[in-house]
């Protein structure tokens, strides 16, 4: 296991030398099987092995590498809390080889290949389990192939955001009603940012790592996100109301370069790929449990968790995803297999 703490300038430098490298020498890799292969990975989450769903991913990993017998020939080094750069920079350097893996929702690689976007649109999924079901039924393989050939970059792993994303407030939300007004910080990503606007909120796109300081200087009034992540990042420091909207079942994805794909060896990337997706079961698993212990943390340090009226933010919603097909009738296959199928 390697987390490194490393400021953004000297990462930058190294990889532009080690990139430099490879072009120059494209025959280094693999040339000897004995040779540990580096990879990086990177989360914009903090460093908490329970509560943040990039750490979780990347423990899962490495106990998995070492269980198919790549512990000394894989080396995979962690980079949590932006320490890389903030979300939308590292799934750009993903997509160049400069960065090799990144765990984070799907909603950032929207921004490059934006029927991605499909997974962000308001109460489209019931639950993570039927996620789950309805990716196995063939609505994730149209996504996956269309960011590899728009972007480069590869999913080689499913697992879940930890919790559905909900709204978290300096004030109680029940109704639209209430968000009216509310400078609510949503995911640099237009869907998702629509979907705020559409439930009545003044939806305020926001890099991750920006957010504390917002919330604390008055910028934000509110954010959403699943439980976890609220717990782990402190924001409940800041805000003490929690609605339970469950506009969205964010999957988490499991972002790999291309570029990393084709240089590994085809036996040890066959092996790195199986530990992968066993990474991605193991932190659904996680992420299940850990969704209703994280709500109880939360209560214990003052804040309120509340219901709220659902179907009031769900109609308001609907006409999203109808207009989504409309711009992009390429995503109405995929969002039939989902609505067809049952948790």
């Amino acid at each position: 296991m390697t987390i490194v703490p490393v400021s953004r300038r000297t990462f930058i430098k190294s990889s532009t030398a080690v990139t430099a490298g490879l072009v120059l020498s494209p025959a280094i890799i693999g040339r000897a099987e004995a040779a540990t292969l580096k990879l990086k990975c990177s989360s914009s989450l903090p460093n908490d092995p329970k509560f943040a769903n990039g750490r979780v991913y990347y423990d899962n990993l490495v106990k998995n590498l070492k269980g198919n017998g790549l512990g000394e020939q894989v080396e995979v080094a962690f980079f949590p809390d932006n320490q890389l750069g903030q979300e939308i920079d590292v799934i750009n350097s993903v997509k160049l080889g400069v960065i090799d893996l990144m765990v984070s929702g799907s909603s950032i690689s929207a921004n490059l290949v934006p029927l991605v976007g499909t997974y962000d649109l308001g109460f489209l999924f019931s639950s993570f389990p039927q996620q789950t079901k309805a990716f196995d039924a063939g609505a994730a393989k149209p996504i996956e192939d269309a960011l590899l050939k728009g972007s480069n970059i590869r999913i080689i792993a499913w697992a879940y955001n930890f919790g559905s994303r909900s709204v978290f407030a300096k004030k109680p939300v029940k109704t639209p009603e209430d968000l009216a007004g509310l400078k609510i910080r949503t995911l640099p990503n237009p869907v998702i940012t629509e979907c705020l606007r559409l439930m009545g909120a003044a939806a305020t796109p926001l890099a991750f790592g920006e957010i504390y300081t917002a919330l604390q200087a008055g910028v934000l009034d509110g954010l959403e996100h699943d439980p976890p992540t609220i717990l782990a990042s402190k924001f409940f420091e800041t805000a003490k109301f929690y609605a339970l909207t469950q506009h969205n079942f964010s999957p988490l994805a499991v972002y790999f370069s291309d570029m990393t794909f084709n240089r590994m060896d085809p036996k040890l990337r066959e092996g790195f790929l199986d530990a992968a997706k066993k990474a991605a079961v193991d932190t659904r698993t996680h992420g299940l449990a850990v969704e209703k212990e994280a709500l109880t943390a939360l209560t214990e340090k003052g804040v309120t968790v509340a219901e709220c009226d659902r179907e009031a933010f769900k109609k308001r919603v609907a006409p999203q995803t109808e207009n989504f097909i409309k711009a992009r009738p390429e995503s109405k296959a995929v969002i039939d297999i989902i609505r067809s199928t049952q948790a």
